[in-house]
């Protein structure tokens, strides 16, 4: 409104200082059959203009008035929604969508904004959603062996002649390791957050060859048959890491498999990037429960409880493993997939970023 008041007042002036400066002589018709009517004077023109100018200027001030005012309200409505949000979120309340809110159908700066905090807000909300979660069910799991070896130490004071003491000390070690390494897990789910991870090269082929040897036991108590193909592949990295992550995702395929003649695919491949590809047989499942597996202690909720080999929960795990071998994908530049098997079982690849020959030949040598 300003600006269109002060270029009106502008042009006025300047039309005012033209008519001002006028030469002053006598104006005569430019039809010489008109020479009897009257003639305006320099004078009378002149105020004319100035009426003339004034009103204009009256009508442009209204005008911007009224323009700029509906004009600033299009304009900064995003911006009180942008407001809005924010005040929500500060709040606690991270539900609320600026998306909600109509806006002018084309696209331009204020919509990309928006659409922008909507994602921003979706992910905090996803994130704390997940704290939560992670929180309450760490508090249950720990609380539950100290209720367990509670009740168990409650039973023996009251009745100390009918106990069993070995199998007492037993049930106790049990709960005591189940604790301990839930307790180790958690810490070592935090550090991953703490502190930066080496990258040395480490021989990816020979880790899966070493963790292969070490499930075979429970893969044939299971029942359950290993197949491995690898390549040389060498991923800068933390090498017990890796391998948890290897081991983790075998152990997972064995024990989430059909109990009667199931397999597990590993291989290990050397393109553009280190893939590993674990793969195993099992009951139907879906993309959803997978995704859910991938959160700290999704045992709670059982995602995987359709590929399971028995009804009773796996106790051997702390529903951590999962979360942790995301965790540790990511710190090392990789990325993880997780897709149900068409008939049956879960695909699970993992992509790290691999040594350049160079490197490799430096590290050899040395």
């Amino acid at each position: 409104m300003a600006c269109v008041a002060a270029a009106g007042l502008a042009m006025s002036l300047i039309v005012y200082v033209v008519m001002r400066y006028v030469p002053n002589y006598p104006l005569t018709a430019a039809n010489p059959s008109d020479a009897g009517l009257p003639i305006a004077s320099r004078g009378e023109i002149l105020d004319a203009v100035v009426r003339a100018c004034g009103i204009a200027l009256v009508v442009l001030t209204a005008v911007g008035a009224c323009g700029g005012w509906i004009l600033a309200g299009r304009v900064l409505r995003p911006l009180t929604d942008l407001n809005s949000a924010a005040q929500a979120a500060a709040a606690g309340d991270l539900s609320h969508r600026i998306s909600a809110h109509p806006r002018r159908g084309r696209g331009d700066e204020f919509t990309d904004l928006a659409g922008t905090f909507d994602t921003m807000l979706e992910r905090l909300e996803r994130s704390f959603a997940a704290q939560q979660r992670f929180a309450a069910n760490a508090s249950h799991e720990l609380r539950t062996p100290l209720a367990v070896t509670q009740a168990m130490l409650d039973v023996a004071r009251e009745d100390p002649e009918a106990v069993d003491l070995p199998r007492l000390l037993a049930r106790l070690d049990g709960t005591n390791r189940r604790a301990t390494d839930l307790v180790a897990a958690l810490l070592q789910l935090a550090a991953l957050d703490r502190a930066p991870v080496a990258h040395v090269p480490v021989d990816l082929d020979v880790v899966v060859e070493d963790v292969v040897d070490d499930v075979a036991r429970e893969a044939t108590e299971r029942g359950v048959r290993v197949a491995v193909e690898t390549a040389p592949a060498v991923v800068p990295g933390d090498e017990v890491l890796l391998a948890r992550v290897v081991d983790n995702l075998l152990r997972n395929a064995i024990r989430h498999n059909l109990p009667h003649g199931g397999w597990v695919s590993i291989r290990l491949e050397d393109r553009e990037a280190v893939v590993l590809t674990v793969e195993n047989s099992g009951r139907p499942l879906t993309d959803d429960a997978l995704r859910i597996a991938l959160e700290p202690f999704a045992r709670q909720v059982g995602p995987l409880a359709h590929g399971r080999t028995d009804a009773a929960p796996d106790r051997s795990s702390n529903g951590l493993g999962l979360a942790i071998v995301s965790r540790v994908v990511e710190v090392h530049g990789g990325r993880l997939d997780l897709t149900a098997r068409p008939g049956g079982g879960a695909l699970v690849r993992v992509e790290l970023p691999r040594v350049a020959a160079s490197t490799r030949s430096h590290a050899s040598g040395t």
